[in-house]
């Protein structure tokens, strides 16, 4: 005779704390990412998946979510859907809000500046999903874009040269889900906040252009702060918008950084 198994998570608890968000993180999962040009990427994804738990509840049901991702993982709409996929752990996990994040590595071919020569430049990119089932939903798009930054104090006291690194733009977007804003295009509008962008791939040529690039375009961490800003609030389609700034500094133990928050819905 098979023994009931006894559901656990279902049990009643009486400690009266309701959970904000409980589920499973670094759940690795292939996702599906559109292209601008139509085409789509598959990439190795890491996922963070969660759901309100009522305080009466002892658990929720942790292989559920597995299910989820699995099944939406079949019908390769896995990173296309995620809406539809939140909206299905809200019915299955019987929770009032749902939330879900993707981080990926997402490629663009990249040509370089003088010989054109192309070769894959990678982006750690992110996906997140909140949505609550009376009906709310936010999708907010991460991308973290390496770049060249060169300091203006430094060109400006030195008789030759100028001191300059490595810097991490992340920014983080909300949109109009009819609205789409690609990952190429959001990287590309970062990248021309820099005093220069990076290249996988550098001829001499090409080396010389980025570093005379540069120095013609010196900028502290405010300057590039201040440019990343600007250009989300002049973009129609850009609703929320988090930008977060690291400047690895080559000729301190330290890093400059900088930080900005906006919602365009709270300002109009």
């Amino acid at each position: 005779m098979t023994k009931t198994l006894t559901d656990i998570q279902n049990m009643n608890d009486s400690r009266g704390v309701e959970i904000q968000k409980v589920g499973v993180k670094n759940v690795e999962i292939p996702l599906c990412v559109q292209r601008k040009n139509d085409t789509d990427q598959i990439v190795s994804a890491k996922a963070r998946l969660s759901v309100s738990l009522p305080h009466n509840y002892k658990g929720t049901h942790m292989s559920r979510f597995i299910e989820i991702l699995s099944e939406w993982e079949q019908k390769k709409l896995l990173g296309i859907d995620i809406k539809g996929c939140l909206i299905d752990m809200c019915e299955k996990l019987k929770a009032k809000k749902a939330e879900i994040k993707f981080e990926f590595k997402y490629f663009i071919r990249k040509a370089a500046p003088v010989s054109k020569k192309k070769s894959l430049m990678g982006y750690d990119c992110s996906f997140k999903g909140v949505y609550k089932k009376a009906g709310e939903y936010k999708f907010i798009l991460g991308v973290k874009v390496p770049i060249t930054t060169l300091c203006p104090c430094s060109k400006e006291i030195s008789d030759y040269g100028a001191h300059n690194q490595r810097a991490i733009v992340s920014v983080n977007i909300s949109y109009d889900e009819e609205n789409i804003i690609w990952l190429e295009d959001l990287i590309e509008m970062i990248e021309s906040c820099a005093s220069s962008p990076l290249y996988p791939l550098l001829k001499r040529a090409d080396e010389k252009y980025v570093t005379e690039h540069a120095y013609d375009n010196p900028k502290f961490v405010e300057d590039v702060l201040r440019d990343v800003v600007l250009k989300c609030r002049a973009h129609e389609g850009i609703k929320w918008f988090e930008v977060d700034i690291e400047s690895i500094e080559s000729i301190h133990n330290h890093s400059a950084w900088a930080y900005q928050k906006e919602s365009k819905e709270l300002t109009e």
